[in-house]
């Protein structure tokens, strides 16, 4: 597994954790809707904790069957968390990328492809829970260009050939994702990658970018991924 990603991984986490530490666990979660600090922690926990053994399996085939251990109490869920990221970090270092395992999504079911969705899994929520306790500092620029791209690949693979058109700008690197089919001029989100992705996860909804043609066919060209 590249540094690159398990350092990102490492320090999502722990700001992550660093969060749930500091607040009441019972705090809601508005990006999460029906979840509280202590759920969102409990998720990415148990979700490091499952990636750890599929990646440790090395089955393409089947995923991991077991059931990760829980916290005690409250009090130790951020240990807790920690302990998961070590243990899903320890074992991306172990193996190359291209070390078979199973994802849901399909191929390419390496551990390359997990570690770099873990990425974005952490940063995500590490965004979820900041947002729940005070301001949330944005995806880090690169992370967040990466994270467009992989939402596209894997999440949404369909959006590239849906009909419609819809181009993504970065405006703080100027990257460019052009989705759809068809004739016309595109509809255009520019915002930064952080927003970009943020957008494309459901954290923030269309009007916290800009928007240039039909805000409402953009809007239903996403809601097409989801059914």
């Amino acid at each position: 597994m590249g540094l690159g990603e398990i350092v990102a991984i490492k320090a999502e986490s722990a700001r992550l954790a660093d969060v749930v530490q500091a607040n009441p666990m019972g705090l809601t979660v508005p990006s999460c809707p029906g979840w509280t600090m202590g759920d969102l922690a409990l998720h990415l926990g148990r979700v490091q904790r499952f990636w750890a053994k599929n990646v440790e399996g090395e089955n393409p085939s089947q995923p991991w069957r077991g059931e990760p251990p829980a916290p005690s109490s409250d009090e130790q869920l951020a240990d807790w968390l920690r302990d998961g990221t070590d243990l899903l970090c320890g074992q991306l270092e172990k193996v190359p990328d291209s070390t078979p395992c199973w994802t849901w999504w399909g191929e390419p079911r390496t551990v390359g492809a997990v570690g770099r969705h873990q990425v974005q899994e952490a940063s995500v929520h590490r965004w979820d829970a900041q947002s729940a306790a005070h301001v949330p500092e944005p995806i880090k620029t690169a992370v967040a260009v990466d994270g467009v791209s992989e939402f596209l690949e894997v999440v949404d693979r369909g959006a590239t050939g849906r009909p419609g058109r819809v181009d993504l700008v970065a405006v703080d690197t100027g990257r460019k994702w052009a989705l759809g089919s068809g004739s016309g001029p595109p509809v255009t989100a520019r915002a930064t990658a952080s927003d970009l992705v943020l957008l494309l996860y459901g954290r923030v909804n269309s009007g916290h970018v800009e928007i240039e043609g039909d805000r409402g066919r953009f809007d239903a060209f996403f809601r097409a991924g989801e059914s």
